[in-house]
């Protein structure tokens, strides 16, 4: 088969962001499938064909994908972020699953910088220790799937990355997440939201769990949820990569964690 299906990330947004990888296997193909936003982030050419498609339709733009590659074209299917995680590389492998005949293909996944680690990296390093990232839209699995994983989670007091907090169509979860993790970790856990990183849009916002409120986020906002560590360095938010009660590790004050609010510049 001549054809090839090149799965790539094109990071969080700035340009700059997208590797030499993705850029030089989008200059090489002639279709480039994926949902409408992110099709709207690669330039027209010749010979290049785009194929904008709805967010739900994941599974049918992936087969389309696989049927152009065998019939031997270059196909780039594209996701923001990193195609890994919460994004079209696991609808790829699904409808590879059940068709036999494409999985001879030359497949590739090309990896991408996720909004996650953008957004850490603009905040300081929030997830300096062990984390988890949820996906809290509940279309792809249930709403007690979801509290169950955040409750388990705080327990262990893991840092936490949460993906889609609020919708239009989904306003009140947001609401109930932040009730759990009141419960679970208190109210002077540091929280920060990640608005549109990497664009001309983009606000850093870090807050005490305490002071967070449901429309800090949408769906253009990633959600770090430090752990019981978290604290404060001038204008960043960092958590130590030794934990307090390991051999040589400070246990920061209830204060050190809390000191302050509001945007991070």
């Amino acid at each position: 088969m001549s054809g090839w299906l090149a799965i790539a990330g094109l990071g969080p947004g700035d340009a700059a962001l997208v590797t030499p990888e993705v850029e030089a296997a989008l200059a090489e193909a002639t279709h480039v499938v994926g949902y409408i936003p992110y099709i709207a982030r690669v330039a027209p050419r010749a010979g290049l064909t785009l194929h904008p498609s709805d967010n739900r339709v994941e599974l049918d733009r992936a087969r389309h994908a696989l049927e152009m590659a065998a019939a031997g074209a270059r196909v780039v299917v594209v996701s923001s972020g990193d195609p890994g995680v919460f994004a079209m590389a696991s609808a790829v492998f699904e409808a590879l699953e059940g068709a036999p005949e494409w999985q001879e293909l030359d497949i590739r996944v090309l990896p991408g910088i996720t909004a996650m680690l953008a957004a850490a990296a603009r905040a300081g390093a929030p997830l300096g220790h062990d984390f988890c990232a949820i996906n809290l839209s509940d279309n792809l699995k249930p709403w007690v799937v979801i509290e169950r994983r955040l409750r388990l989670a705080a327990q262990a007091d893991f840092a936490m990355a949460f993906y889609n907090p609020r919708s239009k169509s989904r306003p009140k979860g947001f609401a109930r997440v932040l009730e759990i993790l009141r419960e679970e970790c208190g109210a002077h856990q540091l929280i920060t939201f990640a608005r549109a990183v990497s664009t001309l849009e983009e606000r850093i916002n870090t807050v005490t769990l305490a002071e967070a409120k449901p429309e800090m986020a949408d769906m253009r906002t990633v959600v770090l949820m430090g752990n019981s560590a978290t604290r404060r360095v001038g204008r960043f938010v960092y958590t130590p990569r030794m934990f307090p009660g390991e051999a040589g590790a400070g246990s920061p004050s209830e204060s050190a964690r809390a000191q302050g609010s509001g945007q991070v510049e």
